[in-house]
């Protein structure tokens, strides 16, 4: 093992010279040396400053997020991508995996391009063609750092970081000894015509963009989930002081025109000018070479996931350390091209929108898994909120827009494009992202929100269980249940299996592994399950009264009327289809019998003149039925059938009867044809609905078990007909209820009544009141009668009737208070919360 500040003997890097070194050389780079006075001489020293807080106040809310993530898992390689794609998943991991390393390779041109200009302005040479050969020149000689590996690359590091802070000595020295109050004071506001605040900042964000390099090799790190949070604070934070620190120096030492007009102002302000000389071209090259060393092991780390096919070959290392480089050739011609523009400012603001772009998504990649609740979700570092990754990825996308509005969409449509594409073509994911947690963490808080909400006949949907042990009827049960979902259902495919003890042990997981591979194959979106039981209408009974999660829970049974059924000695299979109807029915599931024996046709292509008819009854299995048939013409096979409503519980036909199907028809709001029919039997039954392509008909078992669609055995009526849906319903069907209907509706009316009650218990008060006034009042004056008084008989008789009153008005609130206490008792029963508790 190696300790932080040093190399292990392996050749793994320690915190200093994987993450800090790397970090703090590539900012402390071209931008610091060539552009910020600049930026301090056009934009003011004020605004300056709130250049520098708004950039360094995205790389610290960022660091926070990779400090979080990192201390969440174990890193692998390729940093930035490898954190995203292990949070968001593999589509957004290989759209910002592409971002990351062509913004890594644009850099080491950015870098390149910078070395040339502070070469030629060193040389004194002049034209755009000589910064182009130099930094083709330093190209080539970075290409074979990186072409030899990380390890002499890092060495190289020690070398510059010496240079580096000689030059940051020699001009700390030579501005304090040039300070100048007055002129820092007159240097606060920036001259007139000055470029836009965006503009400036788009020119000086790449300065604080390197605080990931140390992140992109994370694969070459001892221990990351240390060396990541630790490298990148001390690197972000040391550079934000220096920045600051020379805009300071800057704005007190020299002319806003010297500094807008001088790209080498700050050569003039170090005590030593050729230290600032040799400082540039070692941050240059220091930077540059960071992003040759990054880049290729991202896009290592993109092609090891096999994400993009063609990428795949890139994933080949060489060498022990597996140095990548195929993709260090890839980087090298793609920064060949961008020298060849050579436009410093102008490539200052693409690898600005990439990065913005990476910090974006990573602070998102930490508040999605953080939202997640996941108790895997453990960092280690403990400063940690996930509001500061939400306005850190809410920051990073407003400064993207802000730069350049056109730009910034382009690069979210680009990234959106990738991802969408990815959605599409990707194979599955080869590690376990954070989006199953987030999706659980949905499920928790919508099943808690719709369990306060009350239940109302409008939100019905099925949510059936398909029983089955027979694989082939397993798959056409899934088929039909898929379109009687009506994209709003819930499937699950349960299997039961009758053993007991080890075997059930056993032939349980055979059973599941075998159902896994049935929904694998059908590429199903049903749930599974198997139970084991040594009496299966017992486990049924169990599972349909059991069976969800909170207001989520089974409400229709769907069993193939033509499975052919276990031998005795099949441990898993069922004794009889009528032992199943029982036990589901008698705990309140419906129930569906499907005949099935011409299930191709229903699973064949799109056929717009396919017909459903309905055997209609006028009660809950029929209403069941339509909204079945309805729920089955959101398939995109059945679009368009044409649903007919067969009416044969009637006894005459006439336009008044027809008019009122219709009616019903409009209430319920489903499409379909009215069709009475009249004296139903075998004859009349077959030529109805013997040609439609399914049929939905109300069935009963009877005593004797036998299967009954009113007075005619269903047995005699299947074999002429296509395919048949039987239903029994058991639960309440409302199609045309309100929304004001259902529970919410009855607990408006008793809250209504319990205010009224309390109004009534008011008033009997004040009359009681009122009375017992009157009563006391009366007294008081007939204490000046006098015996003799002749009206003495009529003041005793309003006394006794006031008295009589009184008693009256007192009775009357008693009465009323039980009224109301009963009410209470009612509300507090049915979970109605009062205001006002009553004594």
């Amino acid at each position: 093992m190696s300790s932080d500040n040093n190399e292990s003997v392996s050749g793994r890097l320690g915190t200093f010279a994987g993450v800090f070194t790397p970090s703090v050389l590539t900012i402390l780079g071209i931008i610091l040396f060539l552009r910020l006075g600049y930026v301090v001489g056009a934009a003011g020293l004020g605004k300056s400053l709130m250049i520098i807080s708004v950039a360094n106040l995205i790389s610290v809310l960022t660091s926070f997020s990779l400090a979080a993530i990192a201390t969440n898992m174990k890193v692998g390689g390729g940093g930035d991508y490898y954190l995203i794609s292990r949070t968001l998943g593999i589509e957004f991991g290989g759209a910002i995996g592409i971002v990351l390393f062509l913004a890594q390779s644009v850099s080491i041109a950015f870098y390149c391009i910078g070395f040339g200009e502070a070469l030629t302005a060193i040389l004194g040479l002049a034209g755009h063609v000589t910064v182009q050969l130099i930094a083709g020149a330093a190209l080539l000689f970075l290409f074979l750092l990186a072409w030899i590996g990380a390890d002499l690359a890092t060495k190289f590091q020690y070398v510059v970081m010496a240079f580096l802070t000689l030059a940051l000595l020699s001009f700390y020295i030579g501005g304090i000894r040039q300070w100048d109050t007055g002129l820092f004071m007159e240097n606060w506001v920036a001259r007139e015509g000055s470029p836009s605040f965006w503009i400036l900042f788009a020119l000086f964000f790449p300065a604080v963009t390197g605080f990931t390099q140390g992140v992109s090799m994370s694969g070459d790190l001892e221990d990351p989930g240390k060396s990541l949070p630790k490298g990148t604070f001390a690197a972000v934070f040391l550079s934000i002081l220096v920045y600051f620190s020379v805009a300071v120096l800057f704005a007190g030492s020299t002319t806003l025109k010297t500094l807008a007009g001088d790209y080498g102002a700050m050569k003039q302000i170090s005590l030593y000018g050729w230290l600032i000389n040799a400082g540039v071209i070692a941050a240059t090259l220091s930077s540059a070479m960071a992003s040759f060393l990054g880049a290729p092991r991202i896009l290592q780390s993109l092609a090891s996931d096999k994400i993009f096919p063609f990428l795949v070959p890139f994933a080949k290392g060489h060498g022990p350390s597996g140095n990548p480089r195929r993709g260090v050739l890839l980087s090298f011609g793609i920064a060949v091209a961008i020298v060849f523009i050579g436009q410093l400012d102008l490539i200052a603001g693409v690898v600005s929108m990439f990065f913005l772009i990476s910090y974006g998504l990573l602070n998102y990649a930490t508040y999605f898994e953080a939202s997640a609740e996941s108790p895997s979700f453990r960092p280690r570092f403990r400063w940690y909120n996930k509001k500061t990754s939400l306005v850190g990825a809410l920051i990073c996308l407003g400064v993207m827009l802000a730069i350049d509005f056109k730009t910034g969409i382009a690069a979210v449509a680009i990234l959106f494009a990738v991802f969408q594409y990815l959605k599409q073509v990707s194979a599955p994911a080869r590690w376990a992202d954070s989006r199953r947690s987030y999706h659980l963490k949905l499920v928790r808080d919508n099943l808690i929100r719709a369990q306060k909400d009350h239940e109302h006949p409008r939100d019905w949907r099925p949510y059936v269980l398909v029983l089955s042990n027979d694989e082939e009827h397993m798959k056409q049960l899934l088929d039909f249940s898929s379109m009687i979902e009506g994209k709003s259902g819930i499937t699950t495919a349960v299997r039961i299996v009758q053993a007991r003890g080890y075997r059930a042990v056993k032939f349980k997981a055979e059973a599941e592994k075998d159902l896994a591979r049935i929904l694998s194959e059908k590429e199903s979106s049903a749930f599974s399950l198997v139970l084991s039981s040594e009496y299966t209408a017992n486990a049924l009974s169990v599972l349909c009264q059991s069976f969800g999660l909170g207001p989520v829970k089974a409400n229709t049974v769907l069993l193939s009327w033509n499975e052919q059924y276990g031998k005795s000695d099949d441990p898993v299979g069922f004794d009889n289809y009528r032992d199943m109807v029982r036990p589901a029915v008698q705990s309140g599931c419906n129930i569906i019998l499907w005949d099935h024996k011409e299930m191709p046709q229903i699973a064949e292509g799109y056929d717009k003149n396919r017909t459903i008819d309905v055997w209609w009854k006028d009660d809950d299995t029929s209403r069941l039925m339509i909204l079945l048939a309805y729920l089955i013409t959101r398939d995109d096979h059945w679009k368009d059938a044409k649903i007919r409503l067969l009416a044969y519980y009637l006894d005459r036909d006439n336009a008044q009867i027809m008019q009122m199907l219709f009616d019903t028809l409009s209430e319920f709001r489903i499409q379909a044809e009215p069709k009475i029919i009249l004296g139903i039997n075998e004859e009349v039954f077959f030529k109805t609905s013997g040609q439609t392509d399914l049929v939905f008909i109300p069935v009963s078992l009877k005593k004797d078990d036998a299967l009954m669609f009113g007075e005619l055995p269903v047995d005699q009526l299947l074999p002429g007909l296509k395919t048949v849906a039987m239903v029994m319903a058991t639960q309440k069907i409302d199609l045309d209820s309100s929304p004001e209907d259902g529970r919410a509706g009855e607990l408006a009316l008793l809250f209504d009544e319990l205010k009224h009650a309390e109004k009534r218990v008011e008033m009997a008060k004040k009359i009681a009141l009122q009375a017992a006034k009157s009563a006391t009042d009366f007294i008081k004056d007939a204490h000046e009668i006098e015996i003799n008084d002749p009206n003495l008989l009529t003041h005793l008789k309003e006394k006794i009737a006031l008295q009589e009153k009184t008693e009256e008005a007192n009775k009357k609130v008693l009465k009323e208070q039980a009224k109301l206490n009963a009410i209470s008792q009612r509300a507090k029963e049915e979970g109605l919360f009062v205001d006002n508790e009553v004594p």
